[in-house]
């Protein structure tokens, strides 16, 4: 069994973790940082803890009713992507623990295609 870096949490929540092939689990916000267990595997985990995190990224459909998904970006070990049952209630939990200014939206796809053109120029 793994043991846990949070000493209390805040908010468990299903969700799933997507590196390689999606993984279904529990999401943990707690004091010492973010966390997603696999509830069949216990050997498939993620830790983050809040001073490991970069940037927080959000992906926000329908001006902000629907987050399908969200990615922690740390800044040693690359970008995690992970969706949530309640994404909404995991971004605030985030925020109160992690700054809000450090919590963006990921950019559309008319906005990928675009920069995508000026960068052939």
């Amino acid at each position: 069994m793994v043991q846990s870096i949070n000493t209390k949490s805040e908010l468990v929540v299903e969700g799933t973790a997507f590196m390689g092939m999606p993984t279904y689990g529990k999401i943990m916000i707690g004091d010492k940082g973010f966390e997603f267990f696999n509830e069949k595997n216990v050997r498939d985990f993620y830790q983050i803890p809040w001073n490991e995190i970069d940037l927080v990224i959000a992906s926000v459909i329908f001006k902000g009713k629907w987050i399908p998904r969200l990615a922690i970006k740390t800044k040693k070990n690359g970008t995690y992507t992970f969706a949530a049952k309640d994404p909404k209630r995991v971004l605030r939990a985030i925020r109160n623990h992690f700054p809000a200014d450090k919590i963006v939206q990921s950019l559309t796809f008319w906005q990928v295609i675009k920069r995508a053109f000026k960068r052939k120029k």
